[in-house]
């Protein structure tokens, strides 16, 4: 007999199996293998570049598709607000239908089109067409228009597990691709045509492209930057992201199933009574990026849940332009549930801040926890920040 545990937050809508034995757990792996992954050469890298600049436009036109019924929110807004910043291309966020996008695990915003008013107002089609990962891989809106951008000539970007949707169009048949680690096998298994490649955060095949997890879309929108504007103009932007460094580099084996993740994910979440609702405030001019981030990564511990307060139901508008619902209207939230946020965070920052503050308020095996659910490298800032924490908290 078995029990199900539904990872809402944490990965999507998937199911991680609890066998009430307990001997499926010890079947796991303790840890990830170390890293032995060959570096991304300069013709890699240029490469990849060549394949992403602008097929139509000298200046780009890029439509970031999202479901109303569900949507990853760092996957849509990530994408959104950096290439905004950049000043290198129309950017314009779409939804399927009339109505706010609800993002999951938080966050609730405005569309700026649909993609009906969107194909009136180009019939052309957009240059790029970045799609996160949605609650539905098949979702009737998205899919047919996803594949009629292509035909139109659109540079097709699946982020994270968008990569199953694009998949689902028919569009990574015979391409190389990658994905979420968490979907990989699913991938695989639904779509055998596809041709996985490990060890890479992005992977570019005719006129598609693909990333691993939540915070791949962060390097990817850089590389895109670069593709379109030179390395100059994308390392100005990934300094204001706080970001030193990026390419494809991408350790796989650190990223799989094992026996910390699970314990952690039934620990967290059996324990009911110790959840918690979290609150930031919205206030004009936030940062969308650093606010997906952060509330991303908290409604991911499977104790928390962060949601948006603000003292008018009035959407907030954010510094690159997507108007924010609140969840709640109020004046306050309790000081001790409360996530401080500072409107300038730079995003690798908040990230980092993040984990550090999720290791300090529930210890170090969530931080990681979270950290793998966003596909985020252990070996460089969560090492430190994970530490940094547990030295303050003891």
């Amino acid at each position: 007999m078995k029990r199900r545990l539904i990872l809402w937050g944490g990965l999507g809508v998937a199911a991680l199996p609890v066998a009430i034995g307990g001997s499926w757990i010890l079947s796991l792996p303790a840890a990830p293998a170390p890293d032995g992954v060959a570096p991304v050469t300069p013709g890699e890298a240029e490469a990849a570049l060549g394949a992403l600049r602008p097929p139509k436009r000298q200046r780009p036109l890029i439509a970031v598709i999202g479901t109303n019924g569900g949507t990853e929110v760092t996957d849509y807004l990530m994408p959104y607000g950096v290439l905004r910043r950049a000043g290198i291309a129309d950017v314009v966020a779409l939804g399927t239908g009339p109505g706010p996008v609800t993002l999951y695990p938080a966050l609730k915003v405005e569309p700026q089109a649909t993609v009906a008013e969107f194909d009136a107002r180009h019939p052309d089609g957009a240059d790029h067409v970045i799609v996160p990962a949605m609650h539905r891989d098949d979702d009737p809106v998205v899919l047919p228009w996803i594949r009629s951008q292509a035909a139109k000539g659109a540079i097709v970007i699946g982020v994270c597990a968008g990569a199953k949707v694009v998949a689902a169009a028919g569009l990574l048949d015979g391409r190389r691709a990658t994905t979420h680690w968490y979907y990989l096998k699913a991938l695989r298994e639904r779509h055998p045509a596809v041709r996985y490649v490990a060890d890479r955060r992005m992977v570019v095949d005719e006129g598609v492209a693909t990333t691993t997890g939540i915070t791949a879309s962060m390097p990817m929108s850089l590389t895109l930057i670069e593709a379109i504007a030179g390395r100059e103009r994308a390392e100005a932007v990934a300094h204001d992201l706080g970001l030193a460094q990026w390419d494809a580099h991408h350790d796989s084996e650190a990223f799989i199933f094992t026996r910390p993740f699970a314990l952690t994910a039934i620990g967290n979440r059996l324990a009911f009574w110790k959840h918690e609702q979290l609150g930031i405030q919205l206030v004009p001019g936030i940062h969308e990026v650093s606010l997906a981030l952060v509330a991303d990564a908290w409604s991911r511990t499977y104790r928390s849940r962060a949601v948006t307060f603000a003292d008018t139901a009035a959407a907030q508008q954010g510094r690159d332009g997507i108007r924010i619902i609140p969840d709640q209207v109020a004046t306050g939230w309790p000081a001790e549930r409360r996530i401080p946020f500072a409107v300038d965070l730079r995003p690798a920052k908040a990230l980092e801040q993040t984990l550090q503050a999720i290791a300090m308020r529930y210890g170090r095996q969530t931080a990681e926890f979270v950290a793998m659910q966003l596909e985020y490298p252990r070996d460089t800032a969560l090492r430190l920040t994970v530490r940094e924490a547990l030295c303050t908290r003891s």
